[in-house]
């Protein structure tokens, strides 16, 4: 695919599908408005580049089958493989969808280490806005670990109610003049009804995230952009600035709006296989780290949203990422539409995949991803043993 294929058919009604989205999931900026998440131009994270020591065949293989955009594999702080397809190059910054999650869920920990927010604190005592919601007693652990008791149905295929409603005040789709004035905020104090319990099974809402960053703001009296750019992106020595989707007000997209090139969320995915630690810097609280490997519910999980989609792997979620027990310790951020940022600390290993997928949720698809990702693995374990 050209580099400017598809720039002239992309619109806010089609951007989010095939094949349009294989052009605008990298250029989201030109029909969005969004917020920089600014780098630091002296601080660059420079990575070696290595040929990949196994064979790459069948993942060359994978790529071409799919609607991948990129692919960028780093292993002890060297590039071993990079690949680019649909008009993406390694400068383009691409829309992680709920990758943007597991970002806001690092930024969590951070804010925490320095006393800003408590994870046990209640989302009202932060924005009193939210009294006589769904979250009216819901706590900031809750919301992180997607356990709450909201009533939202994130159904990716739906014409009409909260969802749409929800794409609207996000700006992400054309808003009928009657839901102009909708917002992320107004659309977050809308959401009175609940449908059990905090703290219970596993329910995946994205608003949650949202809600988050709103309190992150708060707290903290300072934008959610200019917080990920002070505590992730200029730290962890970031090539390119990255930027976020906002709404008609400037209210963030935390949930999904966060646009990178492929390298640094590589770079962030390192920074994790590392412990939390850059050049013995340490940006990410090895203690929260180790909670993200540790803390989840296995049977908050077991009963959740995800668990089929999933395959009935051994999982938790916690703090915003996926944690996988097989095959050794694995935690990825995974978003829809194919974006994912896989970790292997055992083997100092960062994995970047990014798509246009056509569906949002393909099983089929994920599951070949997986596989592919475990194969990488267990070749370097291997290779590892040999030494």
């Amino acid at each position: 695919m050209k580099k400017n294929a598809g720039a002239s058919e992309a619109t806010l009604a089609n951007w989010r599908t095939s094949p349009v989205s294989k052009w605008t999931f990298h250029h989201v900026r030109e029909l969005i408005p969004s917020a920089e998440i600014r780098n630091d131009p002296q601080l660059i994270w420079k990575l070696k580049e290595q040929k990949a020591p196994f064979q790459t065949s069948n993942l060359e293989s994978i790529i071409q089958e799919t609607s991948t955009d990129a692919v960028v594999i780093i292993h002890n702080n060297e590039i071993i493989f990079e690949s680019y397809q649909n008009g993406m190059d390694s400068d383009d910054q691409h829309i992680l969808f709920s990758v943007s999650k597991s970002i806001l869920g690092l930024l969590a920990g951070r804010l925490i280490q320095d006393g800003i927010i408590n994870e046990f604190d209640l989302i009202t005592d932060y924005l009193p806005e939210m009294r006589g919601t769904a979250y009216d007693i819901a706590t900031i652990r809750e919301l992180l670990d997607m356990r709450v008791g909201v009533s939202f149905d994130e159904d990716y295929a739906a014409k009409s109610g909260p969802m749409i409603d929800y794409r609207y005040a996000a700006n992400w789709n054309p808003t009928p003049e009657a839901r102009i004035g909708i917002t992320l905020k107004s659309f977050l104090t809308s959401l009175k009804q609940s449908d059990g319990p905090n703290g219970q099974n596993f329910h995946y809402v994205s608003p949650n995230t949202d809600l988050l960053a709103w309190v992150f703001e708060e707290a903290a009296k300072r934008r959610y952009t200019d917080l990920l750019s002070d505590y992730i992106w200029k730290p962890l020595g970031s090539e390119r600035s990255a930027y976020i989707t906002v709404d008609r007000i400037g209210g963030m997209r935390a949930a999904g709006g966060i646009c990178a090139t492929a390298r640094d969320l590589g770079r962030l995915g390192m920074l994790l296989a590392q412990n939390g630690l850059r050049e013995n810097h340490q940006i990410i609280s090895a203690n929260w780290i180790k909670d993200l490997y540790e803390g989840g519910s296995h049977d908050a999980w077991n009963k959740g949203t995800f668990k089929n989609f999933f395959e009935s792997r051994s999982m938790h979620y916690r703090s915003q990422w996926y944690v996988c027990h097989e095959v050794g310790r694995l935690i990825y951020g995974f978003g829809i539409h194919g974006q994912y940022l896989f970790v292997d600390p055992d083997r100092h290993l960062s994995i970047v995949w990014l798509s246009s997928e056509e569906s949002p949720l393909n099983s089929e698809i994920s599951r070949k991803i997986i596989n592919m990702v475990t194969d990488i693995r267990l070749a370097l374990h291997a290779l590892e043993s040999l030494e």
